[in-house]
């Protein structure tokens, strides 16, 4: 079965594995998230929380008992607002004038298993507990994954709360819909009553 996961596997096989033999895996679920139409920083939240083990009733922040976390389909992550174009990620390489930046736009078309990545390790504590738990995180671009052998467990995400609006905001929201309605219907008429005077003048 591991040989056949891994046959199936196209991507790079080293980078997959890498890491694997310093993790105890005894008594750690692997946890499937599939990214494919998730906003990049609420998927990120439930990444960090669960190779935090923040979901268990276990949980102590001086131990790692986070579980196995496979991000599928990054390549299709979604993202709210402008942030494909306004969110930068910068660094510098050391010599004097060499800051580099890139686009999170650029970033997708590179690398976009390095975007997810980023967004979840910004979120766990910078402790001697952070580089065993990137270890535990293995993000791919597409659905192919070489632990096709491992009991996979499928990650539900939770429901998107929608927060009602304010009776101040929800009034200044109808009125603007109201205003644009009368705006179309007045444009509406002004270019029926035109091409009635054209039909006129033509008669």
């Amino acid at each position: 079965m591991a040989n056949q996961a891994a046959t199936a596997f196209s991507g790079n096989m080293k980078k997959a594995l890498a890491g694997l033999r310093r993790i105890n895996l005894e008594g750690l679920r692997w946890r499937v998230f599939d990214a494919k139409g998730q906003v990049l920083g609420r998927l990120a939240s439930q990444v960090a929380t669960v190779v935090q083990g923040k979901d268990k009733p276990t949980y102590a922040p001086n131990r790692d008992d986070g579980d196995m976390c496979i991000v599928l389909n990054a390549k299709d992550i979604c993202v709210t607002g402008r942030k494909l174009k306004n969110k930068v990620y910068y660094w510098h390489t050391g010599y004097i004038g060499h800051l580099k930046e890139r686009t999170l736009k650029e970033q997708m078309e590179r690398d976009p298993t390095e975007a997810i990545r980023k967004a979840v390790l910004r979120m766990l504590p910078r402790n001697k507990l952070r580089d065993d738990r990137d270890r535990k995180l293995r993000i791919f671009p597409g659905s192919e994954h070489p632990f096709g052998d491992r009991p996979l467990e499928p990650y539900v995400m939770p429901p998107r709360r929608v927060r009602e609006l304010r009776p101040r905001v929800r009034r200044a929201m109808i009125r603007e819909q109201k205003k644009a309605e009368m705006q179309q219907s007045n444009k509406d008429m002004r270019k029926n009553r035109k091409k009635e005077v054209e039909a006129e003048v033509t008669a």
